[in-house]
């Protein structure tokens, strides 16, 4: 859910990238949110967290997180699944999947973002940076 004045905003302000920039339509990129009050940054959000406020613009995330919790699921799906919550670079956090065993997911894990919207269940999916050693240490 985007904020209705984000791309009237940039238009009226003569922005070439609010003409060009069809930010809805980029499949592979996170888009968030961030009051300009404050500068919370949250994402799928109408008024902000902490000061209330309904002035928000819409930004492109870099697509790297990290790992904050995550879990393995194993109802309604043929096999387990994890379900993670990531802490994204800008500091909103979402729910979404990363690729993998799901077992092999950990809290700390550094990720990417493969593709924005998973065609089955509609939620960002995301893969590992780096291999974890912890067998090793």
């Amino acid at each position: 859910m985007y904020h209705h004045s984000g791309p009237a905003v940039q238009q009226a302000a003569g922005s070439p990238a609010g003409v060009i920039d069809r930010r809805g339509t980029d499949a592979e990129a996170i888009h968030f949110q961030r009051c300009t009050w404050c500068g919370t940054a949250m994402y799928h959000r109408l008024l902000c967290p902490v000061c209330q406020g309904s002035d928000l613009r819409t930004e492109r995330s870099t697509g790297l997180g990290t790992v904050r919790h995550s879990t393995v699921v194993h109802r309604n799906t043929p096999s387990a699944r994890n379900v993670s919550l990531i802490e994204m670079a800008e500091g909103f956090v979402v729910r979404g999947r990363v690729m993998g065993p799901a077992i092999g997911i950990h809290s700390g894990d550094r990720v990417r973002l493969s593709t924005a919207k998973d065609p089955v269940r509609g939620e960002p999916v995301f893969q590992l940076v780096d291999e974890p050693y912890r067998a090793w240490h």
